[in-house]
């Protein structure tokens, strides 16, 4: 059966392309004009109800997308939020989820971008990536851990999560890192431990700043003076925090609790300590930090100070569309508190 101009043709007997739908495909299939679907999928006047109605039932049949970026050019807005991560890890995932399930019922749409993977000049990654996306494909932008100050204007309303310089420049979103810290040296105090190890972040972070002054701040609160040779830099990486966490574990005078400031690098410490033949809390009780799925599925479960992740990034996204929708772009610097998640990592010191 062959169609005549102007008339739709069926959904049944219609073929798909092969490739990705393009305008023209959906005007053929609809039975009308290139001119009459731009002016309905661009949302202008001028189109009869019936008409529009069948144009949008051809372009879910096809799974038509007008360009982002040719839609930007015309509208100068694409309705689209860019979340940029410097790597996809288990802390950035926590936080997409939490960006995801709030962006329900917005209007608005997520491009998940990761601008640092397998580059070896980390700093500066969010600008390269700022300068590739604002403008064009998005609209706002929530950026995971920055790695420099961002200026206030970046052409669209930015949110920093757990910037790497603190609350500075835009808007921010990050954890009690030092309340936190000290939560979870107070509950390692309270357990019976007087000789703790810690196993801090980069040197370079402020939340690794942050955490490592709660430490020392709880510990001094109980009187104790902890061992500069037990506070050592991890870098919140298994990988970097391995030798130091041998260093901590194979000495004779081994401290008998070890607070890693990230969870990943607290797992990697009960590893080391099991290959060590160390019972965890036995022999080594271990604390971290963050709360991510990995730390309730570890052997033994890892007591750690949650971060509300998953709001976290809620809260972020929230700022970011409150700013679009208002057309300014304030520096509003929201922290969220911590808790104590006690599980099976962490007991009592062995008896002398």
């Amino acid at each position: 059966m062959t169609s005549s101009p102007g008339t739709p043709e069926p959904f049944a007997t219609q073929e798909r392309a092969t490739g990705r739908a393009t305008i023209t495909d959906v005007a053929r299939v609809a039975g009308v004009s290139v001119a009459t679907v731009s002016k309905v999928v661009n949302g202008r006047y001028g189109v009869a109800a019936a008409t529009a109605e069948r144009v949008l039932g051809v372009v879910a049949d096809l799974g038509y997308e007008s360009s982002l970026v040719a839609r930007s050019l015309r509208r100068r807005q694409t309705n689209v939020i860019g979340v940029l991560v410097a790597e996809f890890e288990p802390f950035s995932t926590e936080l997409l989820k939490g960006i995801s399930a709030a962006i329900d019922g917005t209007g608005y749409e997520l491009l998940a971008y990761c601008g640092d993977a397998g580059r070896s000049d980390h700093v500066g990654w969010e600008r390269r990536s700022l300068s590739r996306l604002a403008g064009t494909l998005i609209d706002g932008v929530v950026i995971v851990t920055p790695t420099l100050a961002l200026p206030v204007h970046e052409g669209v309303p930015i949110v920093a999560i757990d910037p790497h310089t603190g609350p500075t420049g835009p808007a921010t979103v990050d954890s009690d890192n030092l309340g936190g810290a000290r939560t979870a040296t107070e509950h390692l105090i309270a357990l019976g431990h007087t000789r703790i190890g810690y196993l801090g972040g980069r040197s370079d972070l402020e939340s690794a700043r942050l955490r490592e002054l709660g430490f020392v701040e709880a510990m001094t609160a109980a009187g104790l003076t902890p061992d500069p040779s037990l506070v050592l830099e991890g870098g919140y990486r298994p990988d970097r925090s391995d030798r130091p966490t041998h260093d901590l574990l194979e000495r004779a005078d081994r401290p008998t609790a070890v607070f890693a400031a990230n969870d990943l690098s607290a797992i990697h410490v009960i590893q080391v300590a099991q290959e060590l033949g160390l019972r965890v809390p036995e022999d080594l009780s271990v604390i971290g930090f963050d709360n991510v799925p990995e730390a309730a599925a570890s052997t033994p479960p890892l007591t750690t100070i949650a971060q509300s992740l998953h709001e976290m990034g809620a809260e972020a996204l929230r700022m970011v569309i409150a700013m679009l929708e208002s057309g300014t772009t304030a520096s509003k610097h929201t922290r969220l508190p911590t808790r104590l998640v006690e599980r099976a990592s962490t007991a009592p010191p062995p008896a002398a």
